[in-house]
């Protein structure tokens, strides 16, 4: 038990280490909340549980760590080879944020189709809009649009069931293609991408970031959208070529985009994606909600119990 007995958590805003001690739960804990006090705090640590404040350098660092706990879905930043070379166990988040940032798209999705976030942009201006003639411009519905999900995973399962319950036709893009998931009307493989994106009212992307992901809507992607169709980006920031997307918004290629990942993170001040009235930007806060460090803390204490009790299989295992 002893291996697993001294958990570091690290995280510049999530109370980890508050809910774990709320429940009860056994080991001397501690807390960073920046990156300093991480690299300087965690050769002490038995168990690490956090993301952004985490280094390679650490596995030279920490000689007793052996448990990582991705404090977050994504964990591309984690060495997993050096990892499981130092025979440490490693597993991510996945699953904990599946709601919120379903959520999250669907909200985009409506904020456009409804044109609230334009609505808000007037209310400051105590601005009334009148009645629209051009039929081009109005708000829209959103029944008979097809949505286009890249990445079927537990996201954007959830997020094809929201959107059918609107009555939209979703189409999906997976590996595996053999078996269509429920609330999901055609599945295609990677490779049929630019074939569907022209069916396409607005494509989401739900997917890891990987080599093959890197860079997906690019130049040649954006050019195969229909110009009324909508980018809705829940996924990495990479996996959007932002320069592309900002000729493709400035020549109004698409109708616009709703993202909440970037390349860098924070968005520069100086991108020129700011300054579209037809993008939504939110600051990658899709998966926020007041339940995060109890669904993180829930993998956790299973992990934690599973690998005391000498069991070799985890949830959410990458090593």
């Amino acid at each position: 038990m002893s291996e697993y007995n001294t958990l570091h958590f690290a995280h510049p805003a999530y109370q980890f280490e508050a809910c774990y001690l709320k429940r009860g739960l056994s080991g001397a804990t501690f807390q960073t909340w920046n990156p300093e006090d991480t690299a300087a705090r965690i050769s002490r640590a038995s168990v690490f549980v956090g993301s952004g404040f985490w280094r390679n350098e650490f596995l030279d660092t920490a000689p007793e760590l052996k448990y990582v706990h991705v404090g977050a879905v994504g964990y591309d930043s984690f060495d997993v080879e050096a990892i499981r070379a130092r025979g440490i166990r490693l597993c991510n988040s996945s699953g904990v944020n599946r709601n919120a940032v379903a959520d999250h798209g669907m909200a985009m999705i409506l904020s456009f189709t409804r044109q609230l976030h334009s609505a808000r942009d007037r209310q400051f201006k105590a601005e009334w809009r009148g009645m629209i003639s051009d039929i081009a411009k109005r708000e829209d519905e959103l029944t008979g649009k097809t949505l286009l999900i890249y990445g079927l995973g537990a996201i954007g399962g959830r997020l094809a069931r929201l959107a059918q319950a609107f009555d939209m036709r979703v189409v999906g893009i997976k590996r595996d293609t053999a078996e269509a998931p429920d609330n999901v009307d055609a599945v295609h493989g990677p490779d049929a991408f630019l074939e569907v994106l022209a069916e396409a009212d607005v494509v989401a992307l739900t997917c890891p970031l990987t080599d093959r992901t890197r860079g997906l809507i690019d130049e040649t992607a954006l050019a195969a959208m229909k110009d009324t169709a909508y980018l809705i980006n829940l996924s990495r920031g990479p996996v959007v070529d932002e320069q592309a997307l900002v000729s493709a918004l400035a020549e109004r290629r698409i109708a616009g985009a709703g993202l909440d990942v970037f390349d860098p993170e924070p968005l520069p001040a100086t991108s020129k994606l700011w300054g579209f009235e037809t993008v939504i930007i939110t600051p990658h806060t899709g998966g926020e909600t007041q339940a995060y460090e109890e669904n993180v803390i829930d993998l956790l204490a299973e992990n934690l119990n599973r690998l005391r009790n000498g069991e070799s299989e985890l949830l959410n295992q990458i090593v």
